[in-house]
């Protein structure tokens, strides 16, 4: 048995004379396709010619997972078309060599291949991947940093699983397990994971045949079938993305209508087109939140929170639909509230849930055998948090935590998912406040990424830490907020929301608000979000907020309680509905007024996000745009407020508030804020704005 290492790489040719070639990547924790790994790839791959193995098997030498694709920093800021062209051009020659060896080669996969990661799975003649292992995924998700793939993916995995099932991995960015993957042709075999190496060696040794898709799925890509196919792709697309906002995947669709054909015009034309998509301003800002992101996981995991035992106290929207996604993530949960009919509906939704998410029955059973109900409450008493998810009441929540703390464990966390409530006055009566945190989901928490862990004034540097370990370990985002009315979201969210309803009372229809929004980019306009949180939600917090910092209350809000048209959940609100959607009249097209309306929103969220980061709320500009964009959805394009504040101008936003504070009142004065260019500057090196 023979090795040789390089930096990056690892080779390892055993008794059979089969060379296992390991990705380990030099000081990185998961694996990346850096200009240096691949550079390097060329040395391998030449030594694999030299020692002419019976076949190689390409593996990852990390127990992370086989590979996240391309290392995203080099492309921050990116490149000129004209160099990151040609670095694809390196990249598919490498891979290119690799698919032409004469002998056999497979991809052993184990947790995430993505991206990079799979094209160069790709690359190997087949590709068998654990299936017994929930880490296992694979997937292509260059869409959501507003590219497709650009080292071989976009013809190589329309060869091996045809178009349909291609596409749709390309266009929606989802990842998918092993067992699906094998489904549709993008690998051979999937197999317990302690048959892998067995399984490598039988495609090595010609005792397995590839799998492939049926005759038809791959018909669909020929000839006259490509262009109609492409047509459908098309218009399926533009429903779902408007090619302004996100021009990757219309640019996809037709780089296969037009080279679909050919593998030489398509793989050239594929780096053409990854090179333009990469310069637009549309693809900075995705490729900027992407980086966010990764700071704010890396933040979570400075400490560890492994499967943590968790106890709910309120089962409704919020607190049974917390409960379901712990017990998802794999927690023991125990969900408390006043009767059995109030948990009924809160393990509903947790079937439903489970339902959507869980193929394997026996794996759903599972999940929910991690959901126990427990009106008693006993669960408290073992849990490693307990969260309180009750009314909006500051008094009632006191007197929750007095009756609970005495029976803590002495290192468990206390959180509540307080919307608008300082922790400072939840704190009082509490023999050890250190222990309590702010842990704020968003509705619906299945969806909804973001997490705000709120710091009181006594809250523990550790607890705080343990509170975002546990939101990473719940895959979700952290988002460290000092406690103060509102927190950061709803604070900035909610003058955004009045004044939709402020443009209601001055007779603009709510349709016409909220499909200027989503032209903007918005997924729900202001009126219909409100509708979606709760009228009487959104009422509470208005109170609370107004009450503090000042502006008023809209009387249509009050009206709207009053007669118990409370949004969604009640079937009416401003809009109505059935089966939770719209079913009144709506208009379309521009309304010619949809300069103003933007700028009547946008200008009094933009106003309070400089007075939270004025006030230090959050520590930093790009901490902004990730709580609205991952807790509110802000056009994810645009890269956030703050990022949209740089990109239009601050001297002509400052500006534009003093024309509307002229004609609308006091809520349009500019903050403070808007002073100190340092407020909305971004923390990360990242695209030119």
């Amino acid at each position: 048995m023979t090795e040789q290492n390089w930096r990056n790489w690892r080779i390892r040719i055993d008794d059979g004379n089969i060379a296992w070639l390991l990705l380990d990547v030099a000081e990185q924790k998961v694996n990346v396709l850096s200009s240096d790994t691949i550079d390097e790839l060329r040395a391998v791959l030449d030594q694999v010619q030299t020692d002419r193995p019976r076949g190689v098997v390409i593996a990852s030498g990390k127990s992370s997972g086989f590979a996240a694709g391309a290392d995203i920093s080099e492309f921050v800021p990116p490149p000129p078309a004209a160099q990151v062209g040609a670095r694809l051009a390196i990249i598919h020659e490498q891979f290119d060599r690799l698919a032409r060896l004469s002998v056999p080669t497979v991809a052993l996969i184990r947790g995430f291949c993505l991206g990079g990661g799979l094209e160069l799975a790709l690359a190997c003649r087949y590709r068998v991947a654990a299936k017994d292992d929930p880490a296992t995924r694979l997937g292509f998700p260059e869409v959501q940093l507003g590219l497709h793939p650009g080292a071989g993916g976009t013809w190589r995995s329309v060869q091996a699983c045809g178009p349909l099932a291609a596409m749709n991995l390309m266009l929606t960015g989802h990842t998918i397990d092993a067992s699906k993957a094998e489904r549709i042709g993008l690998i051979d075999r999937a197999v317990p994971e302690r048959h892998l190496e067995t399984a490598a060696r039988r495609f090595i040794q010609g005792e397995s045949r590839p799998h492939r898709p049926p005759l038809l799925a791959r018909l669909t890509g020929i000839g006259v079938a490509r262009p109609v196919l492409a047509e459908v792709l098309r218009r399926q697309v533009r429903k779902q993305a408007n090619p302004e906002h996100y021009p990757a995947p219309h640019a996809l669709v037709e780089l296969w209508r037009q080279h679909g054909g050919s593998a030489r015009t398509m793989l050239r034309a594929e780096r053409e087109s990854f090179a333009q998509l990469l310069q637009s301003p549309q693809s900075q800002q995705l490729v900027r939140l992407f980086r966010i992101q990764e700071r704010l996981k890396e933040a979570g995991r400075s400490e560890r929170f492994s499967a943590p035992r968790v106890h709910v106290i309120g089962a409704g929207t919020m607190g049974g639909d917390i409960a379901a996604w712990c017990a998802l993530r794999g927690c023991r949960v125990t969900l408390q509230d006043r009767g059995a009919k109030y948990l009924a509906p809160a393990f509903e939704r947790a079937h439903k849930l489970y339902r959507q998410r869980i193929r394997d029955p026996r794996a759903r059973q599972q999940t929910l055998d991690r959901l126990m109900p427990d009106l008693a409450g006993n669960g408290a008493d073992r849990a490693d948090i307990v969260i309180e998810a009750i009314v909006e009441d500051r008094d009632i929540k006191r007197a929750l935590f007095a009756e609970l703390e005495p029976r803590l464990q002495p290192e468990a966390l206390l959180a509540s998912n307080t919307s608008s409530i300082p922790l400072e006055q939840l704190a009082e009566g509490l023999s050890d406040p250190s222990r309590l945190v702010g842990l704020h989901f968003f509705n619906p928490v299945a969806s909804m990424r973001l997490v705000e862990i709120i710091s009181g004034r006594d809250t523990a540097a550790t607890a705080a830490n343990r509170a975002a370990a546990f939101a990473v370990f719940l895959d979700r985002l952290p988002v460290p907020v000092r406690s103060s009315p509102g927190f950061l979201i709803n604070r900035i969210l909610l003058p955004y929301m009045l004044e939709a309803l402020h443009l209601v009372t001055d007779g603009v229809p709510a349709p016409v608000i909220d499909q200027t929004m989503r032209r903007f980019g918005m997924p729900l306009g202001p009126v219909e979000l409100a509708d979606t949180v709760g009228l009487d939600v959104c009422l509470s917090v208005a109170r609370i907020l107004t009450a503090q910092f000042g502006g008023e209350v809209p009387a249509i809000l009050e009206q709207k309680v009053v007669q118990g048209r409370l949004g969604k959940k009640t079937q009416r609100g401003f809009y109505e509905y059935r089966n939770g959607r719209i079913v009144t009249a709506a208009t379309s097209g521009a309304s010619g007024r949809d300069a103003e309306i933007t700028d009547r929103l946008l200008l009094r969220l933009l106003n309070e996000a400089l007075a939270c980061l004025r006030e230090q709320v959050v520590a930093d500009a790009d901490l902004v745009d990730a709580g609205m964009v991952f807790g509110t959805g802000f056009a994810p394009f645009r890269g956030g407020p703050m990022a949209y504040l740089r990109s239009r101008g601050a001297d002509e936003l400052r500006a534009r508030l003093h024309e509307l504070s002229a004609g609308w009142g006091a809520g349009f004065r500019p903050d403070a804020g808007w002073d100190d260019p340092r407020l909305w500057q971004h923390q990360q090196e990242g695209p030119n704005e």
